[in-house]
């Protein structure tokens, strides 16, 4: 069973319950769909959990940012975060995020952050067939941190949410479980307030956490994905 995450965002407590249901599940193999950077405080911790399993990552625009000595065009807040995130994180786990995958393609499933197109930062809001590549079955991106899954007959769609920012108005991690070709869903609770307080610790406000309490983007927004079923 393959246990497939998302968007983590230095979000240690909520990768630890999700890792434990995963195992609980009965997944024995991972994959990360990218963005294990950004927003919360503890990147390095959930890189070297995933680092312990073997976890294959795929780059995330978050990634990128540290990785590409970028930073983030839309968001100051972002952008200070991601500054935070340099000057804490050790040349070893910067070393692991530069060896993410741009996407993973294992047989006729594909793997990727954002999308198709722009593997690393495509937004797909709306998800209907023709976003799905001809000789793809399976896609799974994240990168909306909207928890989807969106059957098109013989190909489907899978957003395993967030683990840790979920913004689809349920508060819970978010990940998604692959066994055979069965897809399953999952949230898992975790310690809201533990990521909150180091954060705080970290010195950054509540402006920063307290959307986790909501499941929402900061600043409040709750996302939507549009599945568009065309008829033939």
């Amino acid at each position: 069973m393959l246990a497939i995450l998302s968007d983590i965002h230095g979000n240690l407590p909520a990768l630890q319950a999700v890792l434990a249901d995963a195992k609980a599940q009965g997944c024995t193999r991972y994959i990360s769909l990218g963005d294990v950077a950004g927003y919360y405080a503890e990147p390095g911790a959930c890189i070297d959990l995933l680092r312990e399993l073997g976890v294959p990552n795929v780059l995330g625009n978050h990634d990128s940012y540290i990785t590409l000595d970028e930073n983030c065009p839309r968001s100051r807040v972002v952008a200070e975060i991601i500054n935070f995130q340099k000057s804490a994180l050790s040349n070893e786990q910067v070393d692991w995020l530069k060896a993410s995958h741009p996407f993973i393609r294992q047989d006729d499933c594909l793997f990727v952050h954002g999308g198709p197109e722009d593997p690393r930062d495509q937004y797909l809001y709306t998800i209907s067939r023709d976003k799905i590549p001809a000789d793809v079955r399976l896609l799974f991106s994240g990168h909306t941190h909207v928890q989807v899954l969106a059957d098109f007959g013989p190909q489907r769609y899978c957003n395993p949410g967030s683990v840790g920012q979920p913004r689809d108005g349920d508060s819970k991690a978010a990940y998604a479980i692959l066994m055979d070709d069965q897809i399953r869903l999952r949230r898992v609770a975790y310690d809201i307030d533990r990521t909150a307080l180091a954060m705080k610790a970290a010195g950054f406000e509540p402006f920063c956490y307290e959307n986790l309490y909501k499941g929402a983007q900061i600043g409040g927004r709750v996302d939507r994905v549009n599945i568009i079923h065309t008829s033939e």
